[in-house]
Parts: structure tokens; sequence; C-alpha cells
């Protein structure tokens, strides 16, 4: 059996293609840098991170762009011995109007040096790339309509792409409309049997998400809805396990079954609230007589365990969870927020064995945060680091972080205090619109010696969040206060329409003063707890 989800923790919007023998998916990255993860298997249940394509200025710059904006719902795909990527960089989010270029990138290795991006259009996010069997190839996105009396989400268009000129071409048609769930958005082409099967999201990415399925002889449409309605959605099902299921893609096996990744999330028993952000999930779909792609289960909601393809396990190594900074590369299992120039802020170099972090600007900037995270991926989970960092001014913080976005953190930081020199503290962003920082009630100040290592540990168990920190490793002392962790999620703060990602966890350094004064992180360690799952 494949339990669900298969990509745990932020990994929104799945696209799968199928090499051969080997799977990829690919899901968005928002903010987050390197832009998009990709995924491999070979049995469908068991996912490594191979490669974070969008890895250099000229393919990626989001300086800048708001939380939540930035690389959303990549389309990977594979014909004529590469693999394609399209993808958009999302630049703005509030009032009427989105600004959303939509580029196209190719690779002959899932892992190699991808090409410049080709600029497509800005017309919608979500964009796709269809490959036809008469080797035409036609790009698909939704259209964002701002004016005042539409519903912003104005169908899917599609115009043909032109490889040899690198460049659309010919008439663009709008082929859906969608159907009364609306938020028509993110397309993908399939053929078989004669038909084009048009696969969308509907519904909006909350609790009402939903897969709709429409279907035409002629490419350009019309296309007609399933009859039996969207083949997959939480949506009025009960408030546990899956929830928020939609935006998905179709995969043929080897063997001829058929299988769809799908986003979704695991909502806090008893809140409408997900840490872990919008995860990937996958179902067994089968093929209809009468034409329909459908859960091989029956019905439409999602299932926690699916069979598996007749396919031989393939296991792949764990993710890292003790780094004690020894290598001069970065883990792939962090990212940072926005930048392609992450060597003006963090070294693995200037001081060996050690994460060197330097001072960089607050940590609600857009620009450039001295921050690096890895995501949650447990309900449960502790993580702990050790950090050298002397402070000479209040504007001057350094510490482990469980961050969601600019408004939503929890952050046990290291800074100084005109009357009591260096100290310890926590702060949180809780989600205002305002970004006010709030500190615990009563809290006070914990006085630290001027000099020296200083441990510190985050604890969480579902909603509750607690942190506390040692000097030797061996004794260690509480803070004390119990924080919400809830308010990590997308459903949090803004809320699901408005919050895309997921909560990270780790280090980071601010220098307000300009001064890039660096913090020194000899370890991280990140140990999810299955038993209090």
């Amino acid at each position: 059996m494949i339990n669900n989800p298969i990509l745990p923790g932020f990994n929104p919007d799945p696209s799968i293609c199928r090499v051969g023998d080997d799977y990829y998916i690919a899901t968005s990255t928002f903010e987050w840098y390197p832009g998009v993860q990709i995924h491999h298997s070979k049995d469908l249940k068991n996912w490594q991170l191979v490669a974070r394509p969008l890895n250099r200025a000229d393919l990626l710059d989001m300086t800048g762009v708001p939380d939540s904006c930035g690389v959303w719902a990549p389309c990977l795909s594979y014909s004529d011995d590469k693999f394609w990527l399209c993808f958009t960089n999302v630049q703005r989010f509030d009032g009427n109007f989105k600004d959303t270029p939509n580029f196209l990138t190719t690779c002959a290795t899932i892992d190699g040096e991808w090409s410049s991006p080709t600029y497509m259009n800005s017309s919608g996010f979500d964009p796709s790339l269809f490959h036809d069997e008469d080797g035409l190839k036609w790009f698909l996105n939704m259209v964002w309509d701002h004016r005042p009396d539409r519903t912003f989400f104005g169908g899917i268009m599609m115009q043909e792409y032109c490889p040899k000129n690198d460049k659309l071409i010919g008439p663009r048609k709008n082929i859906f409309q969608g159907t009364p769930s609306d938020g028509t958005e993110a397309p993908h082409l399939y053929k078989k049997n004669g038909y084009y099967y048009l696969m969308t999201a509907e519904g909006g990415t909350g609790y009402a998400h939903a897969v709709t399925v429409a279907r035409s002889k002629d490419i350009w449409g019309p296309y007609e809805v399933d009859p039996e309605g969207h083949p997959l959605t939480a949506a009025d099902k009960p408030a546990k396990g899956l929830q928020r299921c939609g935006h998905a893609s179709l995969v043929e096996t080897q063997e001829g079954d058929f299988y769809l990744p799908h986003l979704c999330s695991r909502p806090l028993e008893g809140l409408k609230r997900s840490p872990l952000g919008r995860e990937t999930a996958i179902q067994k779909f089968t093929y209809t007589e009468d034409g329909w792609f459908r859960m091989a289960s029956g019905g439409n909601g999602p299932e926690d365990q699916v069979v598996m393809p007749d396919l031989p396990e393939f296991p792949v190594p764990a993710e890292m969870t003790y780094d004690d900074f020894s290598n001069s590369t970065l883990n792939p299992v962090y990212q940072w927020l926005r930048t392609p120039y992450p060597e003006r802020f963090y070294s693995l170099t200037e001081r060996a064995g050690y994460l060197r972090l330097k001072g960089n600007q607050s940590i609600g900037s857009t620009f450039m945060q001295a921050l690096i995270a890895r995501r949650q991926v447990d309900l449960a989970y502790s993580a702990t680091t050790a950090v050298e960092f002397e402070p000479n001014d209040f504007q001057q913080m350094a510490g482990l972080i469980c961050y969601y976005n600019s408004q939503q953190f929890h952050y046990l930081y290291i800074s100084h205090d005109e009357e009591i020199g260096r100290y310890l503290s926590v702060m949180s962003c809780e989600g205002e619109a305002s970004m006010a920082l709030s500190f615990p009630t009563d809290f006070e100040k914990i006085q630290l010696p001027p000099s020296g290592s200083v441990t510190l540990k985050v604890d969480v168990n579902h909603a509750e969040m607690h942190f506390s920190w040692s000097l030797d490793q061996r004794t260690w002392s509480s803070l004390g206060v119990t924080l919400d962790a809830s308010l990590l999620s997308d459903e949090a703060g803004r809320g699901d329409g408005a919050n895309f990602t997921g909560t990270f966890v780790g280090l980071c350094c601010q220098d307000l003063t300009g001064d890039n004064t660096p913090a020194d992180f000899s370890f991280f360690e990140y140990r999810g707890h299955d038993e209090d799952q």
C-alpha cells in the first residue's frame, strides 16, 4: 500500500510525468529558493528530492515578491528527449490585478543545468504544456480577469507553442469557462481514445477544492464536463484525514494503470488549520467503459491508503535529520527566501564546521533575509541548534525560528540589552495585518553570559509549541510559555485564500545596524515524533 501523503509538508500543486520506469513530480515553492521541487520515484510510493531546477538568477529572481507569491504551479513534461518545465513567477497578490509572467525552460536531464527561460505570456498563472501526438505543442494557462464584475477566474486559455522559433504563435482561445464551482485553474491536457481530456482544479484552494475533468474530440473544444461531477474532492466529507483535495495531474504506469497525485492538507484535529501546508497525496484512478477518469475505489473522496502499482518497491535514502555543517555545500533539505544570491548572507567555509549567517534585513523583509530553514513534515517534532553570537546592539538578533511567512512566526532569539547585556527571549508575529510583534505576557528576558555557545530547542506537538535552552546541552531550561503552533498555517493570518506555503523551522540572523554581525551555528537537528502523529 501507498500511505498518503506521499510528499509530506509544503509540497503543493503536483505535476507528474513518467520517463520509462522513472516517475517525477514537480511542486510549487512560492517565495522559497531555489525554485520548484522535483521528486523521483520508481514505485509511486517512495520519493526522493532530486532537483530544484530554478537555481540561478537568470532562471529565477524573486527579490521583493510578496509572501505566497513567486513560483506557482509548475508543469513538468518530457518529449523530444528532454524535460520541459513551465512556471509562473507571481509578482503581485493584493488587489484586482496580478502580475503573472510565465516561462518555459528545458533540460536533457532532470538534475542538469536548465536552459535560460523563454518568456511565454502574462495573462494568468498555472501554465501547462501539452505535447500532442502529431508533434504540435500547446501552451495553456488560467486567465486572470481583473474586471470588477467578474470572479477573477476567467477560464483556460490555449495557444500553440513553436519550438523552432521558441515562442507562442497563432490564435489564442479560451477553451473552457469552468463549472459553477468557479476558481477554474491548474489546466492539464491528456489524450486517449480520440478524446482530449482537460483536467482543472476548481473551488479555490481551501476546503471546497476539487478536481474537474472535461473532454472533447477537438482540442479547441467545446469541452463537456464529466456528468458525475468532480472525480476527486474532500468537500462535504468528514472533517478528518485528507482535506482540501484538488489541483491534480495524471500519469499512466507501464502496465496501463492510472494514478493521480493531488494537492491536500491535514488539518489539526478540531481545528481547520494545517501547519504542514498543502501536501501531495496520490489516488488510484481507472478509465471507465464510457470514457472517463474516475477513482478506482468508487466515489470521489480521497483515500489515506492506496494500492501500489504492480512495480517492485524501490526504497530511497531517508532525508537528513542531523547536520554538523561539515560539508562545503548546503544540504538540499534547506531552502532560503527569494534571492538567487545566498552567498551574500551565508557561508559554510569562512569557519569550518559551522554555518555562518551574516546578519541582514528584518525577519519581515521580502528582499534579503539571512534565514535558512527546512520544512516541517511531522505534526510532532523537535528541532535543536547551537549558536555562537555576540550582539552589541538591540537591533542585532539570531536564533531558532518557526516560520510560515513574514506575518506568521515564532522566534527564539539572542540579542543585546543596554542594561543586562546579552539575553534570550521569544517574539511572535501572529498574522496581524499590521505585522505587529507580540511577546509573552510578564516574560522576563533571560540574561546570558557575554559570550559562548547557547543551545536552542523547539518542541512541537500538534498545536502546542515550547522553546527551551541550555548552556551545556545537559541541563535544559524551559521558557515556560506555550505558544500556538497552529498560527503557522495556511488558514491562520490572512487565510487559506491568501496563504499558500507551509511551516519551516530553521536558523536566522538579523543586523538592522547594517554591520552584518555574524552568527555561527555548529549543528541543526530535526526529529519527527511518529508516536505523537
